[in-house]
């Protein structure tokens, strides 16, 4: 079984906002090379979710996991976003495509944002 990762975000007007989406999916790939990894957006800028799973399937993937790269349960991680998965997905009825939860509340997260504090600029 060959998984893919299809990283979304929300998407931005402004490309560096978008660009870290793509250093986060290389991030990934390099951890876990053995993957695919694959990024979109939502919405406001190319690559949308449709074209994102059909990257994921043409590189070979059996399987894919989308995972919003977003922080909290909302309109877009439970209505929008699976709602363009739905339609994606449905042209490639023999791949398993499932949807992680948001980031949420995590440990890590946590310490994230108290490294942020420490290097609050004045």
């Amino acid at each position: 079984m060959k998984r893919a990762v299809l990283l979304v975000d929300h998407g931005s007007r402004r490309p560096e906002a978008n660009a870290l989406l793509e250093s986060v999916a290389a991030a990934v790939a390099e951890r876990v090379p053995e993957w695919i990894v694959r990024c979109a957006h939502m919405e406001l800028a190319p690559p949308d979710i449709a074209a994102g799973i059909d990257a994921c399937v043409s590189s070979g993937a059996d399987e894919i996991v989308v995972c919003p790269y977003f922080l909290g349960p909302g309109n877009h991680t439970s209505k929008d976003i699976p709602r363009l998965v739905d339609a994606a997905s449905a042209r490639h009825s023999k791949i398993r495509v499932r949807i992680a939860d948001p980031l949420g509340l995590h440990p890590k997260l946590v310490d994230v944002l108290l490294d942020r504090v420490d290097a609050a600029r004045d």
